[in-house]
């Protein structure tokens, strides 16, 4: 239990640099290329991938470690899934710079990548795979910041926080306001600029739900902003 809570803390223990920032991970043509040399003889991503020696990467960013079904895990791998590790950006580059010291015990037969510029890179591209910022609140921010399609100057809208509490109404007959799931993912809290690209992303068609996209498809750049500010007050 101790180890997946302390998952992040422990592997700076293992000497790897951190990775950059979310935003600036890093090349991903280079990435593609470190995936085909170093990690395709066992994983597949991409459309028609599956599970080989190891498991599929598609969908990585947020899934519990060890948890996708038919797939010959570690013991201990399945363990620190179960007492909470999630693939995330961070845990990710642990991870890749040194498996067994990160969950000792895994099969995963590789020493680790040591340049945290190519952890970099592998991960910019993988997240490509996994879900993105859009697709808030389901997932955690994996992926490119603003997606083409989606004009950067409407995220720079200071939204009405009053003028959203009273167009909310419409969104919280599903949304709870004090941030409870129920079935349904919470948005109470989120940035604005993340609640703004979500949103815009839907009116797009860039971030595929039917619903969401009919709602967001009703407002305007300015009602969306006003949206935006006010479940950014949120607690």
């Amino acid at each position: 239990m101790r180890r997946a809570a302390i998952i992040s803390a422990g592997l700076l223990a293992t000497g790897a640099s951190p990775a950059p920032a979310a935003e600036e991970f890093g090349d991903r043509v280079r990435g593609e290329l470190l995936f085909t040399r170093q990690c395709s003889a066992c994983h597949m991503v991409g459309e028609d991938a599956f599970n080989r020696i190891g498991p599929h990467l598609n969908g990585l960013f947020g899934r519990a470690a060890g948890s996708l079904a038919d797939v010959s895990y570690s013991a201990p791998m399945r363990q620190m899934g179960e007492n909470g590790l999630r693939w995330t950006p961070d845990t990710l580059d642990g991870y890749i710079a040194a498996p067994q010291a990160t969950v000792p015990g895994t099969r995963m037969n590789y020493r680790g990548m040591a340049d945290p510029e190519a952890r970099g890179a592998l991960i910019a591209w993988l997240r490509d795979f996994s879900d993105m910022p859009q697709n808030i609140p389901e997932s955690p921010p994996t992926a490119r910041r603003v997606p083409e399609g989606i004009d950067p100057a409407v995220l720079e809208i200071a939204g009405d926080a009053e003028y959203g509490e009273y167009l909310a109404s419409e969104c919280t007959t599903c949304h709870q306001r004090d941030g409870s799931d129920r079935g349904l993912p919470s948005i109470t809290g989120w940035p604005t600029e993340d609640f703004a690209i979500a949103m815009h992303a839907y009116k797009a068609d860039l971030r595929d739900h039917a619903v969401m996209q009919m709602m967001a498809k009703r407002l305007d750049d300015e009602e969306i902003a006003a949206l935006a500010a006010w479940f950014a007050t949120l607690d």
